[in-house]
């Protein structure tokens, strides 16, 4: 009896903390919209797909044709606004919001952007292009920073740090809601428990698909060794 009543009251315990939790998180989301207007004349003209993006959480939205937007953002959150031409800004949502929704008027500033020099070179046609191309001297110097500019994780770093336009979060962002909602009231399926599934591997291992793949990673350890 005392066992039952123990269980009773942690499971009442945790379903109240869980309550509580998931009320203070929906007690911390606002929907944020707004316009986001050209702040460098008088005219107050509309900056049109502007990348909005939560730094915090990897996602967000563009505005339209118009200048507007709108997402959902927690209190707190630092939303950064950045368009082609004009400074990256970014904006802290308030802490002692008391209203579900908020909006603003973010006025963007025109950047100068400084291009690297453009040397034209004076070749008439592609054939003379390909001529000097192959003729061309090329130092030990220049091979070594090929390398090192080709390498696997020299292409790795930089596709890294390019961060992801309001377009790309916006698309991964709906990608992510629509899996939700395809399962949505049914537990999602397994593919442990589809017999389609498990026709696929038993036909890959009758054919062998499995030992061409070890044979092709011993031969591939066999090259590394020789030195190819």
């Amino acid at each position: 009896m005392k066992l039952k009543y123990i269980v009773f009251v942690l499971f009442t315990f945790l379903l109240v903390n869980k309550v509580a939790a998931q009320e203070e998180r929906d007690s911390n989301l606002v929907q944020f919209s707004g316009m986001i207007l050209d702040g460098s004349n008088e005219q107050l003209i509309p900056v049109p797909y502007t990348n909005i993006f939560i730094k915090e959480k990897g996602r967000g939205t563009y505005s339209d044709f118009s200048g507007f937007f709108s997402i959902v953002v927690e209190k707190g959150d630092k939303v950064e606004f950045s368009a082609v031409g004009y400074q990256t800004i970014e904006y802290t949502i308030p802490d002692s919001l008391n209203e579900k929704r908020y909006s603003i008027v973010q006025l963007m500033t025109q950047d100068t952007i400084n291009l690297p020099e453009a040397i034209v070179f004076p070749w008439p046609s592609r054939e003379h292009f390909k001529q000097e191309f192959l003729a061309m001297d090329v130092t030990q110097q220049m091979q070594q920073r090929a390398i090192e500019n080709l390498a696997s994780d020299a292409l790795a770093r930089m596709r890294s740090s390019v961060p992801t336009d309001g377009n790309e979060s916006s698309d991964f962002y709906l990608r992510q809601q629509a899996r939700t909602y395809y399962h949505i009231g049914q537990t999602p399926p397994m593919n442990i428990f589809s017999p389609v599934a498990w026709k696929q591997f038993f036909d890959a291992w009758k054919n062998g698909d499995y030992k061409k793949k070890k044979k092709k990673k011993k031969s591939k350890k066999t090259h590394d060794k020789i030195g190819f």
